[in-house]
């Protein structure tokens, strides 16, 4: 029995020896914890002009961004409420990892999971775009969204009935006040919050950027690639954007029946077939290619310039005698246009949906 009691003793004596061990190691941390410097909250940062880029080309006035308008647009960007029956939102089909661009698919899926006719073009640097869409339909930032609210195979729904709907929210009538000052929602408010949005959504973070600051340099073969670009390619993926914005019909085999491209908007006969230029501007995160996704990589691309290109008589000239490449130099380009890559952009956690 003493034995026993004995034993008793020292297991309760150890029982407090480690309770006291982790009552100092819990107080330590803690106060460890509070000795920390806190870290200050960032600040919100607006629209900014990047020292190499052209002068914005677009009639907006981002100097009313600030965080309550950039929140409301967020939230509306992602808000599945702006389609018909609440399935598709604008982030369904610009998705942040893949440069803001429905990845896999070869043209946009829509409400019902009906299919567009083109690929969604990346959302990026939309302050320096002189039009938008594949076909230049739309000339200013603040209408881009409706194309898309509009369409019978995307969102399928009205701007009145989406007024309706944000009317009877419990959380859009405050953030419309604390955005425009009262809590009046109306379609024009709606538009240009989703444009202070994306007004911010800049690119200029690649290495190719940092080679253009001095503050990094290409590899032997990126700048092989960059040389052949510049020879080949920069005509009409003109720097620093990377698109010239012109409308180029560029060889590849066309449906008219399906999409005559430019020529919708236009009606001039000479533009059937001819499609935006897009800009290159984080290209290795933005497949499948061409207006309507027709090559998973960019090899296909780069092959069917050198053999692909369909002599249509209104092809580019510049296409005419096609791009002579052999396999290394294809390879060489490959590597110059993957410093086009952005990763703070598609990582940018105020562009996140979560």
């Amino acid at each position: 029995m003493k034995k026993n009691h004995k034993a008793i003793c020292i297991n309760h004596t150890l029982f407090k020896g480690v309770v006291v061990f982790f009552l100092i190691l819990i107080w330590g941390c803690k106060k460890e914890t509070q000795n920390e410097t806190p870290n200050p909250p960032v600040p919100f940062q607006g629209f900014y002009q990047p020292e190499h880029f052209p002068s914005s080309e677009q009639p907006f006035d981002v100097s009313k961004i600030n965080e309550k308008s950039f929140a409301l647009g967020k939230r509306l960007f992602y808000d599945p409420i702006l389609s018909r029956d609440s399935t598709i939102s604008c982030g369904s089909c610009h998705i942040q990892a893949s440069a803001f661009t429905q990845h896999g698919h070869d043209v946009s899926h829509g409400i019902d999971d009906l299919l567009g006719r083109r690929n969604a073009l990346p959302i990026q640097n939309l302050m320096w775009q002189k039009n938008f869409l594949w076909d230049g339909g739309i000339l200013n930032l603040e209408l881009v969204a409706i194309n898309a609210i509009t369409s019978p195979v995307e969102m399928d729904e009205s701007l009145l009935n989406i007024v309706e709907k944000l009317k009877r929210s419990k959380v859009y009538p405050q953030m419309f006040k604390e955005a425009f000052g009262n809590e009046e929602i109306t379609s024009t408010k709606m538009l240009v919050a989703l444009g202070y949005f994306m007004a911010l959504f800049i690119s200029d973070k690649s290495k190719y950027d940092e080679v253009k600051r001095g503050k990094a340099q290409f590899t032997e073969q990126e700048q092989r690639g960059y040389n052949l670009f510049k020879q080949h390619c920069e005509t009409c993926h003109k720097e620093p954007l990377f698109t010239d914005q012109s409308f180029r019909n560029n060889g590849v085999q066309h449906f008219f029946t399906i999409d005559k491209g430019r020529y919708e908007i236009s009606l001039i006969s000479g533009d059937e077939g001819k499609f935006k230029v897009p800009s290159l501007r984080n290209i290795e995160f933005t497949a499948p290619f061409m207006h309507d996704g027709r090559f998973p990589s960019l090899m296909d691309v780069l092959n069917h310039y050198s053999d692909g290109i369909q002599n249509y008589t209104n092809l580019d000239p510049l296409l005419i005698n096609k791009i002579p490449l052999n396999s290394q130099e294809k390879q060489d380009i490959i590597s110059f246009l993957k410093t086009l890559s952005d990763f703070t952009f598609i990582r940018d956690k105020r562009f996140s949906e979560f």
